[in-house]
Protein backbone atom coordinates (compact mmCIF):
# COMPACT_ATOMS: atom_id res chain seq x y z
CA UNK A 1 0.00 0.00 0.00
CA UNK A 2 1.08 3.65 -0.96
CA UNK A 3 3.00 4.70 2.39
CA UNK A 4 4.36 8.56 2.79
CA UNK A 5 6.86 8.79 6.05
CA UNK A 6 7.77 12.15 6.80
CA UNK A 7 11.01 13.39 8.78
CA UNK A 8 13.22 16.37 9.80
CA UNK A 9 10.93 18.57 11.76
CA UNK A 10 11.46 20.54 14.95
CA UNK A 11 12.31 23.71 16.77
CA UNK A 12 14.17 26.27 14.82
CA UNK A 13 14.87 30.39 15.80
CA UNK A 14 13.71 32.67 13.40
CA UNK A 15 16.15 32.73 10.30
CA UNK A 16 17.11 29.24 10.54
CA UNK A 17 16.87 25.99 8.45
CA UNK A 18 15.23 22.85 8.20
CA UNK A 19 15.05 20.35 5.76
CA UNK A 20 12.20 18.01 5.83
CA UNK A 21 12.22 14.68 3.50
CA UNK A 22 9.71 12.24 2.73
CA UNK A 23 10.51 8.87 1.88
CA UNK A 24 7.90 6.92 0.07
CA UNK A 25 6.69 3.11 -0.93
CA UNK A 26 3.57 1.12 -2.58
CA UNK A 27 3.93 2.87 -5.98
CA UNK A 28 6.34 3.80 -8.80
CA UNK A 29 7.66 6.62 -7.18
CA UNK A 30 9.63 8.58 -10.32
CA UNK A 31 5.49 8.58 -12.05
CA UNK A 32 4.46 10.41 -9.61
CA UNK A 33 4.67 14.76 -8.98
CA UNK A 34 4.98 15.19 -5.32
CA UNK A 35 3.38 18.13 -2.80
CA UNK A 36 4.08 19.80 0.03
CA UNK A 37 1.13 21.24 2.47
CA UNK A 38 1.61 22.78 5.82
CA UNK A 39 -1.32 22.90 8.41
CA UNK A 40 -2.29 25.15 11.02
CA UNK A 41 -4.43 24.66 13.76
CA UNK A 42 -8.03 25.80 12.99
CA UNK A 43 -7.12 26.22 9.07
CA UNK A 44 -7.09 24.75 6.64
CA UNK A 45 -4.17 22.76 4.82
CA UNK A 46 -2.22 25.09 2.67
CA UNK A 47 0.21 24.21 -0.94
CA UNK A 48 3.39 24.65 -0.31
CA UNK A 49 5.49 22.96 -2.64
CA UNK A 50 5.06 20.68 -5.66
CA UNK A 51 7.48 18.59 -8.07
CA UNK A 52 6.86 16.94 -11.19
CA UNK A 53 7.82 13.32 -11.00
CA UNK A 54 11.09 13.82 -13.00
CA UNK A 55 12.11 17.39 -11.07
CA UNK A 56 12.49 19.61 -13.75
CA UNK A 57 9.16 21.98 -13.02
CA UNK A 58 8.79 23.53 -9.19
CA UNK A 59 5.80 25.20 -8.29
CA UNK A 60 5.87 27.58 -5.00
CA UNK A 61 3.30 29.25 -2.66
CA UNK A 62 4.36 33.12 -2.70
CA UNK A 63 4.49 33.00 1.09
CA UNK A 64 7.56 31.11 0.60
CA UNK A 65 9.54 32.07 -2.86
CA UNK A 66 12.87 32.46 -2.96
CA UNK A 67 13.03 30.73 1.12
CA UNK A 68 11.98 27.03 0.20
CA UNK A 69 13.13 24.72 -2.27
CA UNK A 70 11.87 21.16 -3.12
CA UNK A 71 13.35 18.61 -4.60
CA UNK A 72 13.51 14.76 -5.32
CA UNK A 73 15.88 11.54 -5.13
CA UNK A 74 13.97 8.80 -7.74
CA UNK A 75 16.73 6.70 -6.77
CA UNK A 76 15.62 6.97 -2.88
CA UNK A 77 11.89 7.61 -3.52
CA UNK A 78 12.13 10.79 -1.76
CA UNK A 79 11.14 14.53 -1.81
CA UNK A 80 13.02 17.29 0.26
CA UNK A 81 11.68 20.55 1.30
CA UNK A 82 14.64 22.61 2.10
CA UNK A 83 12.92 25.99 4.49
CA UNK A 84 15.85 28.84 4.71
CA UNK A 85 15.45 32.23 6.04
CA UNK A 86 12.53 30.90 8.31
CA UNK A 87 9.69 32.82 10.05
CA UNK A 88 7.62 32.22 12.85
CA UNK A 89 4.54 31.86 10.64
CA UNK A 90 6.40 28.80 8.96
CA UNK A 91 5.11 27.01 12.26
CA UNK A 92 2.54 24.48 11.35
CA UNK A 93 2.87 20.16 10.55
CA UNK A 94 4.40 19.83 7.48
CA UNK A 95 2.63 16.92 5.12
CA UNK A 96 3.86 15.25 1.48
CA UNK A 97 1.02 14.12 -0.77
CA UNK A 98 0.77 12.01 -3.66
CA UNK A 99 -2.32 11.82 -6.04
CA UNK A 100 -2.99 8.16 -7.87
CA UNK A 101 -5.60 6.93 -9.65
CA UNK A 102 -7.85 9.11 -8.38
CA UNK A 103 -7.29 9.17 -4.86
CA UNK A 104 -4.59 11.47 -2.40
CA UNK A 105 -1.93 10.14 -0.08
CA UNK A 106 -0.83 11.58 3.41
CA UNK A 107 1.61 11.43 5.38
CA UNK A 108 1.32 11.74 8.52
CA UNK A 109 3.37 15.11 8.91
CA UNK A 110 6.40 16.18 10.61
CA UNK A 111 5.95 19.53 13.24
CA UNK A 112 8.29 22.64 12.69
CA UNK A 113 7.78 25.32 15.26
CA UNK A 114 9.84 28.55 14.51
CA UNK A 115 10.29 30.57 17.75
CA UNK A 116 12.68 32.62 19.64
Amino acid sequence: QVQLVESGGGSVQPGGSLRLSCTASGFIFSWYGMTWYRQVPGKERELVAGISSAGSNKNYADSVKGRFTISRDNAKNTVYLEMNSLKAEDTAVYYCKVSRAGTSYWGQGTQVTVSS
